[in-house]
């Protein structure tokens, strides 16, 4: 077969000998290195001339970028950082007393693998390179490392011929396995290839053989899964999976560069190029880039023909570690696999789970030999006789499917189901819960999962795992006690199941069941009660010890719950937008304790088009919602029928971190709590947090007030950024005194809480009194103002009043002095501003 397309032009970026290449993530530009000093920055779809930096060292032999930077390692031991923009020259993150032989970024850029000719692989942080871990396993130097796309692992293919994989799951890096007869033992300096490459799913990875094939091999059991067979007869020099993982990529050196199909393992397409050494696909077109040991680059446009261009546009495809045909990988959940023998289908497996441990179970084994209970928790008392549901059909919940063509009238967009603190599959895991104490997560083992309940205070609760054969979807997790449910596809009912942390009987934890044909939509866990919302329109209320304490069927249909004490808020699809596109949510906030209905069938104030991302209660007990917009709002005056109204306590893309675009992050909701954001910093366009368990970040409040952000008082400058800023602080202040004194009125204040009241007014006195300072040093002019700002303090004793009076004093403002302690007097006196004018 021959190319379509015309062939490119060579374009001479180095000297012969060693060219390293790789594409920004963004796909903007390509740099290159080689063994002259010269690196080049290509700006894709320009045909001008490279920006050129000359740093002054020859042999560069590893390159990784991100959107910002990019770190480049030459054959002196040294690595250095650059900007991906300018090519100025950045930090050296580190030195080796030997030659670099290759580099790796992990996804978030925080780190960067470095292989050299010492025995031991450093990790070094990028944005603090005195933070340095250490691959000390290998017994000679290293050739490649490569970082999975999921953080999990990272791969060292040794000199040789062992190739190591080491786990990222704890602090220190350590060895799980240690392969033998995956790849060949290759000279340093060698062209051919023995670099693990990583499938964009993160479930396998190819490597070349010694038979000149390419073998793929399963996270799950680490072993050859499948084979791309007879396509080269010279050695391979460099693999890889275009971005989607649906078609792979070979050079050889038999002057043949290799298109495959993924699923099938069959040629699609030869090119013939010599020489070949590096390769990368642009990161969103149909475009793939090369470079030579003659130290050329090749842009190859339009590089898979049009016959088979429409693989490359599919969505994420799973990696071919199984037997059958594969189907798509989207949002991070794997769809229905091919069927598999009848022998197979007897055992219930999760839709599209890569990972299989069938060989583990030891074929048809009964599951009692193999379900475990580590915590003496009474897991596994009981198994469902109906076998394991898969979990694929959770999409399924909201209904009819979106892509369906209707006919008549457009269809409004109904909300999906929402289980808050949970994340979708990635892989083989996910989490059911993460919040501020703690977090749940599972592992699909295809025929079960393993459940994990970590906690942040260990000396308060202690870490459990246990084997759940249920297969649970949704968590719960607080201080009190555990709650799961699941979803049975096979037709057993569904099952809530609560496990208290601490009790003074031997056992403690119950089990439910829903009532057949009725599944579980979203789950909340108060101190008090456990709340489920189900698919037959029911609100169902238990008691922390699974006494059914309420049914009630909601008015719109279920999307999620949440819970914090005697109060639980459900929130559901209502009535149809004003633009007839989508379902408008309803929210409903009662007291279960007093059977008292605080807020009914009220909207929830959201973007038109904007998803609900999270709902939760704040730990003094007012409902937040945190949507798709990375907006944070608040419900004030809950607790008055009719008086609800959503007030933003938070636009995080107004961040002053984000302020000239230095940085591209998303943050996903964890909690309000201590008057704080709580979150984790997503960053590489991660949707959702991976493993191991990230970092909880936490931000201030800021009421997006105007487009200047808010600045600290070692930023203070011009009057009008302090204005802006006190400003933010009284809408703010005064935000969350209303929602404090509204707290108080509906409980028996504590004389801690009326001090913090009064604390509370004074800061926001404050606020106000410097504001009437910077309308003091702005002029007689703005009088009008400034007495108005005094108007505003809570203050009902005078004293801020004369406080205030004192600045017009001292900035020589008389007229408003005499305005200021005319004001005063009356408010002593206990006369009413609003009479007194009338009078």
């Amino acid at each position: 077969m021959s190319s379509e397309v015309a062939r490119p032009r060579g374009r001479p970026a180095h000297t012969p000998g060693t060219t390293v290449l790789t594409y920004t993530p963004d796909g903007r530009r390509i740099i290159t290195g080689g063994s002259n000093s010269a690196i080049r920055i290509y700006t894709v779809d320009e045909d001008g001339e490279p920006q050129t930096v000359d740093d002054g060292m020859d042999g560069h032999v590893g390159v990784a970028a991100t959107n910002k930077y990019f770190v480049m390692g030459s054959e002196d031991g040294n690595v250095w950082q650059y900007d991906a923009v300018t090519g100025k020259s950045g930090p050296i993150l580190t030195r080796c007393a030997l030659p670099i032989r290759d580099l790796a970024l992990s996804r978030d850029g925080e780190w960067v693998a470095v292989a050299s000719d010492d025995l031991t692989v450093k990790l070094v942080k990028v944005e603090d390179m005195s933070q340095i871990k250490y691959l000390r396993e290998q017994q000679k130097s290293a050739k490649h490392v490569t970082f999975d796309p999921n953080g999990r692992y990272v791969a060292v293919s040794s000199t040789n011929g062992l190739l190591y994989i080491y786990s990222l799951a704890e602090d220190e890096p350590e060895l799980i396995q240690k392969l033998d007869g995956v790849i060949r033992q290759l000279e340093p300096e060698s062209e051919a290839t023995s670099r693990a490459v990583w499938h964009p799913d993160g479930t396998a990875f190819a490597v070349a053989e010694a038979t000149r094939d390419v073998a793929i091999y399963s996270v799950s059991q680490w072993k050859k899964e499948k084979t791309f067979a007879n396509g080269h007869t010279g050695e391979i020099t460099a693999l890889s999976w275009s971005p989607n993982g649906a078609l792979l990529v070979t050079a050889g050196a038999d002057k043949q560069i290799v298109l495959w199909e993924t699923k099938t393992q069959s040629i699609l397409q030869r090119y013939d190029f010599g020489n070949v050494i590096n390769i990368a696909w642009h990161p969103t077109k149909n475009s793939l880039s090369f470079t030579t040991s003659d130290g050329e680059l090749f842009i190859h446009d339009n590089f898979v023909p049009k016959s088979h261009e429409a693989q490359l546009l599919k969505s994420l495809q799973a990696a071919p570690i199984f037997a059958g045909p594969l189907t798509d990988v989207s949002n991070n959940v794997q769809q229905t696999l091919a069927d598999r023998s009848k022998e197979k289908m007897r055992k219930p497996v999760r839709a599209g789970t890569p990972d299989s441990l069938d060989d583990i179970l030891g074929g048809d084994e009964e599951m009692e030999d193999f379900v475990d209970d580590d915590d003496g928790a009474g897991y596994a008392e009981e198994l469902n006789a109906h076998g394991k549901r898969p979990n694929g059909h959770l999409d399924d919940l909201d209904g009819p499917d979106a892509k369906r063509l209707y006919s008549g009238a457009v269809q409004p967009k109904s909300h999906p189901p929402l289980q808050p603190g949970s994340t979708p599959w990635a892989g083989n895991r996910r989490y059911l819960c993460l919040n501020l104490t703690g977090a749940v997560w599972t592992v699909d083992q295809e025929t079960h999962h393993t459940v994990t309940v970590e906690f942040y205070d260990r000396e308060l609760h202690r870490d459990f795992h246990f084997t759940d054969p249920y297969q649970y979807d949704k968590a719960c997790l607080n201080d009190n006690g555990t709650l799961f449910s699941n979803n049975p596809s096979d037709g057993s009912p569904a099952t809530i199941f609560y496990r208290p942390h601490e009790t003074w009987t031997t056992r403690a934890d119950w089990r439910t069941q829903l009532p057949e044909g009725e599944m579980v939509r979203a789950l909340a866990l108060s101190e008090s009660y456990i709340v489920a919302v189900t698919t037959k329109g029911y609100v169902r209320v238990y008691t922390l010890f699974g006494t059914p304490y309420r049914v009630y069927r909601q008015k719109s249909q279920a999307v999620t719950c949440a819970a914090w004490r005697d109060y639980i808020m459900t929130i559901g699809n209502g009535s149809v937008s004003a633009d007839g596109r989508y379902a408008t949510l309803h929210y409903t906030v009662e007291n279960v304790k007093r059977d008292e209905i605080c807020q009914n069938e009220d909207v929830v104030a959201l973007p038109p088009g904007a998803q609900l991302q999270s709902v939760f209660f704040t730990d003094t007990g007012d409902p937040c919602v945190y949507d798709s917009t990375g907006v944070l709002v608040i419900l004030q005056h809950w607790r008055t029928p009719g008086q609800a109204r959503w007030v933003p306590l938070l636009d995080t893309k107004q961040l002053s971190r984000l302020a000239g675009g230095r940085k591209e992050e998303t943050y996903w909701p964890v909690a309000v709590a201590q008057g704080k954001f709580h979150c984790i910093i997503l960053k590489g366009g991660d949707k959702n947090p991976y493993f191991p368990r990230p970092l909880l970040s936490e931000f201030d409040f800021q009421v997006p007030i105007s487009s200047n952000p808010s600045k600290g008082p070692e930023e203070d400058g011009a009057d009008a950024n302090q204005s802006s800023r006190f400003e933010e602080g009284f809408v703010r202040g005064s935000l969350l005194l209303s929602l404090f004194r509204d707290l108080l009125a509906s409980t028996n204040a504590t004389s801690g809480q009326r001090a913090e009241l009064a604390r509370k007014e004074l800061e926001l006195d404050k606020t106000l009194l410097q504001m009437l300072a910077i309308e003091c040093r702005e002029g007689e002019e703005r009088g009008m103002k400034a007495l108005e700002l005094v108007n505003l303090m809570t203050d009902r004793n005078g004293k801020m009043v004369e406080a205030a009076a004192k600045v017009a004093e001292r900035y020589g403002r008389g007229v408003l002095e005499d305005k200021i302690r005319n004001l005063a007097e009356r408010r002593v006196s206990g006369m009413d501003d609003d009479d007194d004018e009338l009078a």
